[in-house]
């Protein structure tokens, strides 16, 4: 099953510890106070991790793509650097998440689909994200 927006912050924050935003207030108008995810998405949007899809919504029921949860995880570890070239041919060097997904394949966190495919637009699975999480944190 593919993992929303907030799911995947939700799980990245606990798996950091659950730490506190030094914030209470939400800007995102999809976002309420007593959403599971709500302290998860202050955490994340504070510290650059992930940001609305636009000013005011958060789009939690959003599915998540496998470009953007490397990307929150690149972000989260303070964007690492990385000496690794690129050998996918799905992956634009000017996207916002190529430094992430080298990142990421340099340090087995996630690998492609093939030897020459990310798939950056493929739906992020729970497998894909609990495996992800793991090998970053492990």
């Amino acid at each position: 099953q593919s993992c929303t927006r907030a799911q995947v912050v939700a799980f990245l924050w606990r798996a950091m510890g659950f730490p506190a935003p030094t914030t209470t207030e939400c800007p995102f108008v999809d976002v309420k106070s007593s959403d599971y995810f709500y302290n998860a998405i202050l955490w994340a949007v504070e510290n650059g991790i992930t940001y609305g899809t636009d000013d005011t919504h958060f789009s939690p029921d959003a599915t998540v793509t496998r470009a953007d949860f490397v990307t929150f995880l690149w972000r989260a570890e303070k964007r690492p650097s990385y000496d690794a070239q690129s050998t996918f041919v799905d992956i634009p060097s000017d996207s916002y998440y190529a430094g992430a997904v080298l990142w990421a394949a340099e340090n087995k966190v996630a690998y492609g689909v093939d030897d020459t495919h990310f798939a950056p637009a493929q739906f992020c699975t729970r497998g894909q994200v609990v495996s992800f999480l793991y090998r970053d944190l492990a």
